[in-house]
Parts: structure tokens; C-alpha cells; sequence
């Protein structure tokens, strides 16, 4: 998950305004979003196939770098001969994905369906109500069981993805697994005990670790080719280090709630002082200097080279020949005393996993064809492919056969690997995810997890819109921004001015929305 400014931007001004004003090649829709074109096939409400006469589908989705062509995954080859849907996928990569997804949208060249498109709650709300993305809710309720049933189960889903007026206009990925809703912090154990060095407990003793990973040759290979601490990102390792000083992230932003009041954080003191203690690291060589500039694929490489000390993920996949070599430790306490682990997703971990569009010829039969993947059977064939070529039974529950994981083939056959896919994440097929070590490393987590994790708010139409056009500018002052504070390019004597920016480009606003919509969601 999402990970809430990089991964996830919201629409560009230049999007909102060619979406608003209606620039369309397709025939219009209207609010309510039903399609101009009527379907010709019939949907089966239940059972396989989903539809007597063989349909095409059309669906835009977003590839991680590990994962292999979408239409040589097992899932969707079996799943086109149970469903008679033929699914024809339109593949961006990681980086430039968000840029590829306002284009279609801008364009109106939309696809039949949106598939792990990261749709936020912005752009569902926005997309919607122009008719680009139909209403889901009454197909939800008569053709959906198991997405239906885990959403009157878990309440937060329900009203994580409601507009005000009462529409679904997108899905999530669904978790009800605590350890799949956290990044872990996972630390190179091997180096500590070479150099005798204890698990950190504090952002000081977490600064003497990386030093010491950084000078005592911990590989042995007498080079200083070490990576002491490492991250995807500028504004991930803001995100991960963030409740070491205090700083939340509820509803879905830099917010932290406090008396049930709404303080966007990102001027504040303890944001400095973060700041500043990353700052500390990246001056003396700690801190990766290629945070600024690497993809997706060469973060995961160095996390399985075994020459990193420090890094964040979910789950051991990407280290798993080395697996031995890392552990799980809790959040260090920062300089204030603060132990919180702030990075953590609500059960509707994934917004906007899946989405309808107005093109749709065949939304009944669409919304069938997701469904199957909201239940423990549809998610073990997305997750783990085929019973006895991939996978085995123990114990009730999926797991990879030896001899397959040692082809390196895992990452290839899933669409879950990468995250965001709109599926289940259960504890029962969780097992490649969820391994003892990650367990544990979870439980180092469990003490410091906040009591409640709200979800993004869904704001109607008009505020969506307030919204969208704040954040834009918020959002890019801000990476822009602490990206330069970290690397050493702006002196904090410049906080001050960093601060009446701020509130310039009226913070104080984006503030005031969200406390809104907050005490609408605690009515």
C-alpha cells in the first residue's frame, strides 16, 4: 500500500480540468454510468461459467518489476477456461504507471475495467461523478457474495470506499491479515552479531548501528561497500521513520488525531526534527545516496544481495535465499520518547483495486468475473497458481512446492507479487507472505500499532475536488521539499519560510476537509 505521496499521486491539475470540462472520443454516460452500449451476453448469476457465450474484456493494470507477462500467469489462463472471459491486459510498469493512468482518463480512451490501478479516493470520487467510472453498489450486492459478505463483516470496508452520496465507484484489495497491512523493519542480525552490536532501541542507537555498518567491514571483504540503510524512496523513509518522532498516518495522509482533533503534521516541530535525523544520516553516508534517483527493481536487488543493513518491507520475499541473515525489530524510540508504528493499512488495505468503467459492455458479468478473487479458492489460484504444479496443501493451507520456488518463477505467475492486486489477503493463503519470520517480525510490531487505522475519506464531489486541487500543490512543495532538507540542498534556518509556504498554499484549509469528513465518519 499503498506509502500515501510517491506511489499513489493524486490526478494533475492538467487531468482534473481536461475530466471536467468533458473532453470525451466516447459516447457520454451521465452520472449514473450506464454503458451506451448494451451487453450481448447473458451473465449466469452463479456458478462457472460465468456467461454461456465467450466475452473479451478489456482491463489497464500495472506491472511490478519481477512480475512476467499478465497472460502467461496460470490464474488467468485457467480462470479464462471456468469463466468464458477472455481478459486482454494493458501493462505499465511501476514507474510511470500514475502518468499512463491520468492519460487514459484525460483522453476518455478508457479500458473496460481498471485492474491493481491504485483508483484513489479522489479519483474515484472525481471520475465518478463525470461517469467515467460506474456505481458498483447494486452489482456489488447482487453479484458479488464474497466481496459482499467480507464487507457486512468488516464495517470499515463499506465505508472506506462510500462516496456521501452513497456510490462505490472503486474496490480495494481486501486484508484481513495484520502482518500484510505493515512494512517491517528488518535489519542485517548477521552484521550485529559479527560486530557485537545489540538490536536498537532508540534513533541513537539506530544512528551508532548504521556508523558501525558502515566502518567495521561487517561482509568481511575490507571495502566500505556497505549500504548501512536503504529505503524506495525519499518519502518512504519519512514514512517509515516518521512514528520514531511522533508523526501518524491516518485517514490516508500526514495526519495525526489527537483529542479527535485533525493535525496535518507536515510543518510541525517533530517533522523538523525527523527531518533533520535524516538529514544526520545522509551527510555521513548512512543513508543510501541513490534513495534520490533508484527504481523499484534495484531497491529489491539490494535487499536480497545481503549487503544492506537496514531496510523496510513487508514481507521476506525478496531476501528469501538469505533469509537467515535478517530479523524484525520494533520501532525505535525517538528523541521525544515515541515508539509508534505508524506505517500500517486499514482491512481495505489496497483502495482502488478495481474499478468498472463506462465502456463496460459487461459489468454483471465483470463484477462475477472479480469476485471469485474476494473468496479463499479464487485468491489461492491468484496468489499460488495451480494445485500440484505449484503449490501443495499442508495443513489446509496453499503452499509452494520446493522444487518451484527454486526456479525463481514465483514472482512470474502471480499478479499479487507487487502488490495492490484486488483479491483476499487472508491468513489462510498468506502462508508465502506471512512465514514464521515475518510473524515474528510482525509481533515486534503488534505493542506499537495504533488501536484504529482509518482509511482515506471518500468526500463528495465539490470537496474531492477542493481537495484534489490543494493536495497538488501541497503534496509537490512537500517531496520537493523535505527531498532538499534531507539531501543537505536547504538549510533549516529555511524552516520558517518552508512553514509560511505552507500555510500560503493554505494547509490550514486541507485541514479544516479533512476534520470534516473525520467527524462525519465518527457519527
Amino acid at each position: 500500500m499503498f506509502k500515501h505521496w510517491g506511489r499513489y499521486a493524486i490526478s494533475t491539475m492538467l487531468v482534473s480540468t481536461m475530466v471536467l470540462s468533458g473532453c470525451s472520443s466516447n459516447s457520454g454516460t451521465g452520472k449514473e454510468g450506464t454503458s451506451a452500449a448494451k451487453s450481448e451476453s447473458v451473465v449466469n448469476e452463479s456458478g462457472f461459467p460465468l456467461t454461456n457465450e465467450p466475452i473479451k474484456l478489456s482491463m489497464f493494470t500495472r506491472i511490478a518489476p519481477l512480475n512476467g507477462p499478465f497472460k502467461d500467469m496460470p490464474v488467468f489462463q485457467d480462470y479464462e477456461k471456468m469463466s468464458n472471459v477472455q481478459v486482454k491486459f494493458t501493462e505499465a510498469p511501476t514507474d510511470g504507471f500514475q502518468e499512463k493512468k491520468n492519460l487514459l482518463f484525460a483522453s476518455n480512451e478508457l479500458p473496460d475495467a481498471f485492474y491493481r490501478s491504485a483508483i484513489t479516493p479522489l479519483e474515484a470520487t472525481q471520475f465518478g461523478s463525470v461517469g467515467q467510472l460506474i456505481p458498483l453498489e447494486e452489482l456489488i450486492d447482487k453479484y458479488a457474495p464474497n466481496l459482499k459478505k467480507l464487507m457486512d463483516e468488516y464495517p470499515e470496508i463499506r465505508s472506506a470506499i462510500t462516496t456521501p452520496e452513497g456510490h462505490i465507484y472503486a474496490i480495494p484489495g481486501i486484508v484481513t491479515l495484520a502482518a500484510a497491512r505493515t512494512d517491517k523493519k528488518w535489519i542485517n542480525q548477521a552484521w550485529l552479531k559479527k560486530l557485537n552490536l545489540k538490536e536498537p532501541e532508540t534513533t541513537d542507537d539506530l544512528y551508532q548501528v548504521l556508523v558501525a555498518f558502515r566502518d567495521q567491514d561487517p561482509n568481511g571483504n575490507g571495502k566500505k561497500d556497505e549500504i548501512p540503510m536503504t529505503a524506495r524512496t525519499v518519502l518512504s523513509v519519512v514514512n517509515m521513520m516518521s512514528g520514531s518522532f511522533g508523526l501518524d498516518q491516518q485517514l490516508g495522509y500526514n495526519i495525526n488525531l489527537e483529542n479527535d482533533k485533525v493535525k496535518i503534521w507536515m510543518g510541525s516541530e517533530q517533522n523538523k526534527e525527523l527531518l533533520m535525523y535524516l538529514n544526520k544520516l545522509y551527510k555521513e553516508k548512512l543513508l543510501d545516496p541513490e534513495l534520490f534517483s533508484q527504481k523499484e527493481a534495484q531497491y529489491l536487488a539490494k535487499q536480497g544481495s545481503g549487503n544492506a543493513g537496514f531496510f523496510f518491507d513487508q514481507t521476506n520475499n525478496s531476501f528469501l535465499t538469505i533469509a537467515d541473515q535478517y530479523e524484525g525489530i520494533a520501532p525505535p524510540a525517538g528523541p521525544n520518547g515515541d515508539r509508534l508504528q505508524a506505517q500500517a493499512s486499514p482491512v481495505p488495505r489496497d483502495f482502488g483495486a478495481f474499478a468498472i468503467t463506462s465502456v463496460n459492455k459487461y459489468p454483471e458479468i465483470t463484477m462475477r468475473w472479480i469476485d471469485y478473487f474476494y473468496s479463499d479458492e479464487g485468491s489461492t489460484l491468484l496468489r499460488f497458481g495451480r494445485e500440484g504444479e505449484h503449490y501443495e496443501i499442508k495443513d489446509g493451507i496453499p503452499v509452494y512446492k520446493e522444487d518451484f520456488l527454486k526456479t525463481d518463477n514465483q514472482p512470474k505467475i502471480t499478479p499479487y507479487a507487487g502488490g495492490g492486486a484486488p483479491h483476499l489477503i487472508s491468513e489462510k493463503v498468506a502462508s508465502y507472505i506471512n512465514p514464521p519470520q515475518v510473524q515474528e517480525a510482525q509481533k515486534k510490531l503488534d505493542p506499537y500499532m495504533p488501536k484504529v487505522r482509518y482509511a482515506s475519506p471518500m468526500f463528495d464531489e465539490k470537496t474531492a475536488q477542493e481537495v484534489n486541487i490543494l493536495r497538488n500543490d501541497i503534496d509537490k512543495y512537500y517531496e520537493e521539499q523535505s527531498t532538499k532538507f534531507i539531501a543537505g540542498a536547504l538549510s533549516f534556518d529555511k524552516w520558517g519560510e518552508f512553514q509560511d509556504t505552507l500555510k500560503k498554499m493554505n494547509l490550514d484549509k486541507l485541514e479544516q476537509l479533512y476534520q470534516e469528513a473525520y467527524d462525519k465518519m465518527k457519527k
